[in-house]
Order: structure tokens, then sequence, then C-alpha cells
């Protein structure tokens, strides 16, 4: 199936060409087609802002700028490598041919290569995956990220649960500078929160993170083209860097940090084994003890340490970190309610748009801080998040003329609604508001009882709230 790409995939191409990148090399890294990187830097150079302030824009004004999405089919290119592995398979046969497997494919596929493309595909690939060396690592360029499959734990103080931990574990493969860090689990917030964590601890930002093929990074894993989840993403944007999952059923793609968490059992793990903790502060407060004395040691046939070889080599090759902290942004998608409001599930609260989109789709990015809702890449409403439960927060401009006298409801004001009509309905009233769990249930009902004097007449109704 076709992807298409969205403005944060536009900034991924931009800031790789920045750092120095081919148009082909931008393609290999990001999985996507070296015609489309073409296009799009063709479009960048055409249009009138330079790449440094197009960076900077959010989504909206890359939609608007860019709105004519190129599609980029890598079924075609899968189904070919799918192949080459049967191909792989009967090689040893006597009498075999590229000519007769060729021939078969090109039975087989609605859309098959020329038999050049198909001989040049696979000597590209197993040109280069055949046999076994020696990876060179360019200083800066990429953090190697994983987590143990070892967990460690603290005790509960106050009921004696032993509670697991995992340990997430960070490589500069240059200088093989390491991070250590445990986290209560490998959720995507945890996750986000050790990289935020580990690039302070380098003090600066590599071009690219490698992950395995984390579920709390990847959303879809595949051999030649993973799909990163966007927070995930949203993460990398925020620290003017790439993600780059490792292939799938590649084992030498994530052979330095599976090392790297080898020595962290013995250097780390092992020495620690017999000391109790009772907080994961103070586990981690032992851990950072730990890896400085392991990041300290000298290599066996190198007369450095992890560190000396950082700080002498790779720390000036990474980029500076962004001026502000990042909040971890998640998303949800929420339909504008006909009294225009969208539902914030995290919460369980409502929170006003203008009225216009009423009926829309939307998707909502929220923080511990705000909520902005955004229709189209458009945003269209920002809040300050309120935590409190089935509130509906409001931006009176946001209604129509109908609703912004709902506003104006509080306890108040349907007390100085009822007075007119009886002490015995205003007590009544009171009554109902306090034992409703949402004010806006209980409003309801009151409008509901106040209007029963336009058929009954207030001195009938009001004995019967005395009733």
């Amino acid at each position: 199936m076709a992807n298409k790409l969205d403005p944060m995939d536009l900034k991924q191409i931009i800031t790789l060409h920045l750092d120095g990148y081919s148009n082909r090399k931008i393609g290999s890294t990001l999985g996507i087609s070296r015609n489309t990187v073409n296009t799009y830097m063709q479009l960048f150079e055409g249009c009138k802002y330079s790449l440094q302030q197009l960076l900077s824009f959010d989504v909206e004004q890359l939609s608007e700028l860019f709105s004519s999405f190129t599609t980029v089919d890598t079924q075609r290119h899968n189904d070919l490598m799918l192949y080459f592995e049967t191909v792989n398979k009967a090689r040893n046969h006597p009498g075999f041919t590229f000519l007769y497997h060729y021939t078969q494919y090109a039975q087989t596929m609605a859309n098959p290569y020329s038999y050049t493309q198909f001989m040049e595909h696979y000597n590209r690939k197993y040109k280069e995956v055949k046999g076994s060396m020696k990876l060179e690592h360019e200083p800066g360029k990429e953090m190697y990220i994983d987590f143990a499959g070892k967990k460690l734990s603290y005790v509960n103080q106050n009921t004696g649960e032993i509670i697991p931990v995992e340990v997430f574990v960070a490589i500069l493969p240059n200088s093989q500078y390491t991070y250590v860090q445990a986290c209560q689990s490998q959720k995507k917030e945890d996750l986000i929160i050790c990289c935020v964590n580990a690039l302070n601890f380098y003090g600066g930002v590599p071009l690219a993170i490698v992950s395995d093929n984390l579920k709390s990074a990847v959303s879809r894993a595949s051999k030649y083209e993973s799909q990163i989840n966007r927070s995930f993403k949203d993460f990398a944007s925020h620290y003017n860097c790439i993600v780059n999952p490792t292939r799938t059923y590649a084992p030498q793609d994530k052979a330095l940090v599976e090392n790297a968490v080898h020595l962290v059992y013995q250097r780390i793990y092992y020495p620690i084994r017999e000391i109790t903790f009772f907080s994961l502060e103070e586990l981690n407060a032992e851990l950072r003890r730990m890896l400085t004395t392991y990041n300290q040691l000298l290599f066996q046939r190198k007369e450095a340490s992890r560190v000396e070889l950082f700080q002498s080599v790779e720390r000036q090759y990474l980029k500076a970190l962004p001026g502000s902290t990042y909040q971890i942004k998640d998303y949800k998608r929420a339909k504008v309610q006909k009294i225009g409001y969208v539902y914030f599930s995290p919460d369980k609260s409502y929170y006003s748009v203008p009225y216009r989109y009423i009926g829309h789709h939307t998707m909502i990015h929220y923080t511990n801080t705000s909520v902005e809702v955004y229709y189209n890449h458009l945003r269209i409403a920002t809040h300050k998040r309120n935590p409190k439960k089935g509130n509906y927060n409001t931006i009176k401009e946001h209604l129509s003329s109908t609703h912004q006298s709902y506003t104006s409801w509080s306890p108040e004001y349907f007390k100085n609604q009822a007075a007119p009509h009886g002490a015995h309905l205003v007590k009544c009233v009171e009554k109902i508001l306090c034992n409703v769990e949402y004010p806006e249930i209980g409003y309801k009902r009151v409008i509901g009882l106040i209007q029963l004097h336009k058929s009954y007449g207030s001195q009938r109704l009001d004995k019967a709230c005395e009733i």
C-alpha cells in the first residue's frame, strides 16, 4: 500500500539534507524513493523560504506550502526483496540460473522489474550483506537505544512488595560512551523520558536515534520500512534528529547495543546484586555511580576510556540541545459535538472549539499542561489542560449566540432563577445540585424542574417542593 509523506517526514528530509546527506542516502535512511526526495528538494529550492526557515515552520504552514503529497509505492520493491529470499534458497542447486528465476518472478508479479533492474537490485543488496565485517561508526552520527532483557527491582517499604523495573541502555557507537537508567515500564512515555535524559547526559544530539523495533517507538515493524509512532517522531523533530529503527531479522544492525547490554550485566548488575533498594530514585542513584566507573574503565586495546574518547572526539560532532524542554505530546481523535465541544477521554472532560466545526472529526494534541485541537493540520483551539474530571473548559468566543448563555450557568444562577417561584423550590434546586457527580447533569434536571411553573403555576410548584 502506498504511504503519504506528512509534514513531519518533510522535516526529516530537510534535517538530513542540512546534515550533509545526499538525496540517495536520505531516501535509503528514511525508506522512501530517491525520486521522491529529489522532487521535494526541488520544491524546497523553488520556494521563497530557506531550508532553515522551513524547518522552523509548524505542520500547518508546511501543509499549505506543499499540499500535493507524493505517494511512495514500496510494495513493488518489498515483493522483489521477498522473492530474493526464494532465489537464495535455490542457489546451491545444480543448474541454477538467475534468468530462470527472473522468468518465474515476471510471470507471478503484476508490475515486475526488468531483468537488468532485477540483477542490479540483487547485486546491490547481497554485495552489502554478504559475509561479516567490522562496522566503522562515524562520530556523532547515531545513538543506539534498547531495553535490557533482564530487569532490576526495588522493594516497597510500606508493603514489602518487590517491584521489577525495566533498564534502558543508550550508547554512542564511535566512543561507546554508555547511558543507563531504570524506569517503570517500556511504555512510550517512559521511553521518551529516558531518551531525553540520555541526550541531556551526552550534552548534545546525534543525527539519528537507532532503536530496536520497540512497540513504544515503532507502530508497524517492517524489514524494509518501519512506521514510527507519532509521539516518538514528534520527540525527534523537537531535537532536530531522525529515528531509524533497525531492520527486522538483521541482528548485525543492533549488535553494538546488545553487546553494551551484556557489559552492563557484568559491570553494573553483578556488583549490585546483593544490594536492596527501596525506591526507583535510590536505584537510579546507584546506577549513575556505577555508570561513572564503567565509562572510566580503559579499553583493553586502546589507551583510553569511553569518557575520554567521547570528550576528545565525539562530543564536538553532536548537535546542540534545543533551548526549550521537551514535553511529551500525545494524540486523540474526537468529533465536535452539537454543543461545540470535543470530548477529551484521558481526563473525561470537554474542551470548546469554534462552533463552525460542529460535526467534524478533529485530532487533539495534548501534553501535561496544554490541549490543542487540530482540524486538517490547522490548529483551531488551544486550552490549558484542566485535570478536573467532567469539566467543561470554555472559550466564550467559540460558542454560537445560542450557546453562549451556557457559560453563565452556575449553582447561583439557577438559585436566582428559582427564587421568584418560592423558597422551597430554591432549597430543592440546592439539593439536586449537591447530589450529582457532574454539575451539567444537575443543571439539566434543574431546568426541567423550574420550567414546571409554566404548566402548574409558581404556588403549586413551590408547595410540591415543600412536600
